[in-house]
């Protein structure tokens, strides 16, 4: 399985960004997919989470009201909608495909990580 995330950038503060996830070797409409990200010097942290089907989602509070997590099974993907970004967004950001059907919040609960993607945030 290989998960391969794109869409980081650079952008401007209040700027917005899409990011994308695809998997390949796998169906993803069986699997929670998530989203974490690792700023310079601290530790990986939980973003959003979706389950299988996407009626279960589950946001960080840092991105509640910006951040919009998604999935399309039929294009084998899952996508991460920022607004409003912030400077302290600047991250790697990584998709993680989930070894259950649910929406998880804690990284061990992922089987396949993608490669990350950067997304600087800064004027």
């Amino acid at each position: 399985v290989q998960l391969q995330a794109s869409g980081g950038g650079l952008v401007q503060p209040g700027g917005s960004l899409r990011l994308s996830c695809a998997a390949s070797g796998r169906a993803l409409s069986n699997a929670g997919m998530g989203w974490f990200r690792q700023a310079p010097g601290k530790e990986n942290e939980f973003v959003a989470a979706i389950n299988w089907n996407g009626d279960t989602t589950y946001y960080q509070d840092f991105a509640k009201g910006r951040f919009t997590i998604s999935r399309d099974n039929a294009k084998n993907s899952v996508y991460l909608q920022m607004n409003n970004l912030k400077s302290e967004d600047t991250a790697i950001y990584y998709c993680g495909l989930s070894q259950t059907t649910l929406a998880v919040t804690v990284r061990a609960g992922y089987t396949y990580w993608g490669q990350g993607t950067l997304v600087t945030v800064s004027s």
